[in-house]
């Protein structure tokens, strides 16, 4: 329920957005995960080690609304000098994106602020292969940065993000173990097409 507001947005600003003359944007990004929190069975509740995270995003952007779909891929990032041997953190979001004017930035950087949801897949396998996780969790985003074009048609963007996974409401053996947030600061390049 907490999720369609959010929906709802994003369908409308979907549909107006081609409407108004706006630009799509393809962005492969690379960036680090930052203060990552989890409280997963057998795993440290606070993941100090950066980890590498790569994926893209694809963009619709009017003069000041769009949307855009986001996943991202973090592999290793459980791993540090605990018994875990494989894992990874998988995101992928809807978001709604709210930037500075078009016309009031056309040959600076753009700032934008972007917030959705969507879900998070969190995978670890330990050592003993006694409690490993492997749960899709319904997730939140939310975060800013700021965009710049070199040409017409590439430009780069910085950006960071805010993800967590939303608990259950009712407390229950389901839920318990079952929450991770972290932050992802990124690069990432933007194509316009």
């Amino acid at each position: 329920m907490r999720l369609c507001p959010v929906l709802v947005a994003l369908v409308i600003v979907a549909a107006r957005a081609p409407a108004q003359g706006a630009e799509r944007q393809v962005q492969p990004f690379i960036a680090v995960s930052l203060g990552a929190r989890t409280t997963f069975a057998l795993l440290p509740t606070s993941v100090q080690k950066p980890n590498v995270v790569f994926g893209g995003r694809a963009l619709v952007l009017g003069e000041i609304f769009g949307v855009e779909g986001d996943v991202g891929h973090a592999p290793g990032f459980f791993e540090s000098k605990t018994l875990v041997l494989h894992s990874r953190v998988t995101t992928m979001t809807g978001n709604v994106v709210i930037a500075v004017p078009r016309r009031l930035t056309e040959y600076t950087l753009r700032p934008f602020f972007v917030g959705g949801g969507g879900v998070m897949i969190a995978r670890a396998e330990d050592f003993f292969g006694a409690l490993p996780v492997a749960d899709t969790l319904p997730a939140l985003d939310v975060g800013g940065g700021v965009s710049g074009f070199i040409t017409s048609k590439v430009g780069i963007v910085w950006d960071l993000r805010y993800f967590r996974s939303i608990a259950g409401s009712e407390p229950s053996e389901s839920s318990f173990g079952r929450r991770l947030s972290f932050w992802r600061a990124g690069m990432a390049l933007a194509l316009r097409y």
